[in-house]
Formats: C-alpha cells, structure tokens, sequence
C-alpha cells in the first residue's frame, strides 16, 4: 500500500473554494444533519472536493472543507488520509484503483499490478499524456468477481492483464466500454449461467401449499378416491384462508380516535373523558351463588429468630415444642439448651477439646511439658 501523504508543496495550489453551484450542494448537505452535528457532511463535501479539483485534494481544499463545517483542520485532514478514496497526489485521467486484499490477490490481482507497473510506473505515478495513474487499494467489495478495478466510478471485474489492457486502450481512444464483469456473468452468478434456484416456480407464488397438496392426493390416490373429482370441487369451494398457510385473515380493526372519526363517531367516548369506562366495554362482576367459602385457617404460631451463642459464635436449637404462641411472653432462659446433649457417650462434657493456639490456658501447659523433660511425658487426651 502506498503511504497516505499530502502532494509536494510544489504541487499544491495557492487556494482552493467551492464553484457557486457546489456551494449550494454543500449547504444542502450541511443542512440534513441537527445542530452540532455538521461535522457528519465532511465525506460528501471532500467528495465533491476533489472532484472539482480535477479528481484529488489538495491541503488547501481538505482546510476548506473543515473551515466550512467548523472543525479543525487536522480532524478533516485524518479522514482524507485515511480513506483511499481520497487522492492526495495528482491522478490521471483515469484513476485505476487496484484491489489488493486476499480474495482478489489470489485470482490474479499480482498480475493486474505488475502489468500496471510495466506500463505506467510505480504506483502514484501518472502517465506522460496524463490518461492513466494507479494505486493499490483495499477491498472494493466485488470478491466473487475477483481479480477487479475500480476506474473512475466504475468497477471493472473478472480481470486479466490482457483483458484490462485492452480497456485501457478503448478509454485512451475515446472508445466506450462496458463496466462491471467482462466475462459475461451478470452481476455475481457462476460464469455462464445460474446452476441453482432455477425454477421460476419458486418466485412465482404457484407453489406456496404445494407439498400440502401433493401429500393429500397421495393418501387420497391410496384411498381409491377420485382425485379430479376432488380437485374440481376443491376449486368450486376452496377452504378459508389460514394463517398458519401463509395467507393472511381480516381483523375488526381498533377502536382508535382516528378510527372513530373515519368511522363518524366521536374520537372519544363521553364517558372516557370524564375519566368513567364506556358502558360497552365496562366489565361486570357475575353474581355468586352457594355458600360463601371460607378461607383455610392459619397456623396460630409465629416463628422467631433462633438464638445464639455469642461466646462461641453458633446458633443453639430451641427444645422441642418451644415456639412461642403468637403474643405469648418470651420463654425463659432455662427453657434453652446449649447443644452438650449431641456430644459422643463417654466424653466429658466440661471437656472442649484442645486449647487452640490464643487461649489463655495454652502457654502453661506448653511449658509445663517443657519442664518434665522426657520423664515428664503426659498422657494424651481421650479426644485427640
């Protein structure tokens, strides 16, 4: 790809404005975005730009366009050197603008390019009787017809070295030419013919219900049923449109103001301005009739938070058939259990296992084992 730079200084005109008549387009396009918002018209407006200046920009007229939208000129100049749409050196004539991304590359692009470079020079170039210069550019968007040029504004695809030869010839000569695929494929179909989705039928309509159709004759066939006589009295009486076949049903429409008014009616009812329901579209209540139901009785129990053991930091079960009656007193202390009934049989229940390392007790018993020395074992705990 070729380096996105402004011409040589040389090159660049004193000045650059609008025509009075592309003044005009630029105000109209201008005038399609909100407030604030002019800055959106900056492609459409270094588009015509460049068209005016003879098929590139140079700096003076990129600094115009910002000028006219208000922005500054270094915003404007990002989008003119990052497109490839945008030439910033003098072009040909005829500007050829070669794809050079993957799909194009490997259907022959490499070929188109180095034809290019043999008969006009390196890339950005123009020729000496000013007809031709190329660039190579990113996807141009016509994969299926790879390798392919865009000249000008048209795109010419199905490409070989020869065949883009030959048109560059016709468009020196004056010569017209045909744009878009010249291996004789229309648009992007296989070369020759379509191959698929060739029955008319199939964008016709005749066929909507078809396979619906061929498998009611097929039973009706291994019935013995008459099949024509079937079909002529199907024509004679055909069965109602069905929404699940595709064909649409009539609807009553709603009863909207608009509605109302082309239907002569007031757009709203007296009583919905008067914030009451229209008497037709109320909803009555239906008398009952039988015994009134009662509703389930409730549990009279309320449930209360399980208390805890803030000393040791775990809850501790009520006894059994301790929940309070609804408005009853709070149990008493007694009342509670602090759990030591879950301990194994023939543990001591004033035993709480080993001393973890922070307790208070932990210190003398290491040093009193210290002190025994070898004789001084202990015997270990039951539970360790």
């Amino acid at each position: 790809m070729a380096n996105r730079r402004l011409a040589p200084a040389e090159q660049q005109p004193a000045a650059f404005a609008f025509t009075p008549e592309n003044a005009r387009w630029a105000e109209a396009q201008i005038a399609k975005y909100p407030e604030g918002r002019q800055a959106s018209a900056v492609i459409p407006l270094l588009w015509r730009a460049q068209e005016q200046n003879g098929g590139w920009l140079p700096q003076k007229a990129i600094e115009a366009v910002a000028d006219e939208l208000g922005m500054p000129h270094i915003r404007v100049l990002e989008v003119a050197t990052f497109y490839t749409m945008f030439a910033l050196e003098p072009v040909g004539r005829y500007w050829i603008q070669v794809c050079g991304t993957v799909p194009c590359d490997v259907c022959g692009a490499k070929e188109l390019k180095h034809y290019l470079h043999d008969r006009l020079g390196p890339a950005g170039h123009v020729s000496p009787d000013g007809n031709f210069s190329w660039l190579e550019v990113e996807c141009l968007g016509a994969c299926c017809n790879a390798p392919m040029v865009q000249i000008n504004q048209d795109y010419y695809e199905d490409l070989t070295p020869e065949i883009l030869g030959r048109l560059m010839d016709d468009l020196a000569a004056g010569r017209p030419v045909k744009a878009g695929s010249q291996a004789g494929r229309t648009s992007s179909e296989p070369k020759g013919a379509a191959t698929t989705l060739t029955d008319e039928t199939l964008f016709d309509g005749s066929r909507i219900g078809a396979w619906r159709r061929r498998f009611e004759e097929e039973g009706l066939h291994e019935a013995g049923a008459d099949t024509q006589a079937l079909a002529a009295r199907e024509a004679a009486n055909p069965k109602p449109a069905r929404p699940d076949a595709g064909r649409p049903i009539g609807s009553p429409a709603a009863q909207t103001p608009a509605q109302r008014a082309a239907d002569g009616k007031a757009p709203v009812e007296p009583a919905e301005a008067k914030g009451q329901s229209a008497p037709e579209r109320a909803t009555v209540a239906a008398p009952r009739s039988g015994p009134e139901v009662q509703p389930a009785p409730q549990s009279g129990r309320s449930y209360t938070e399980t208390p805890s053991k803030p000393e040791e930091g775990r809850p501790v079960a009520e006894t059994k058939g301790s929940t309070p009656v609804s408005g009853a007193e709070p149990m008493a202390a007694p009342a509670r259990t602090d759990g030591s009934q879950a301990k194994p049989v023939g543990v001591d229940p004033a035993d709480r296992g080993p001393p973890g390392p922070g307790s208070k007790d932990s210190g003398a018993k290491d040093s009193g084992a210290k002190g025994a020395g070898p004789a001084g074992k202990t015997k270990p705990s039951s539970n360790r």
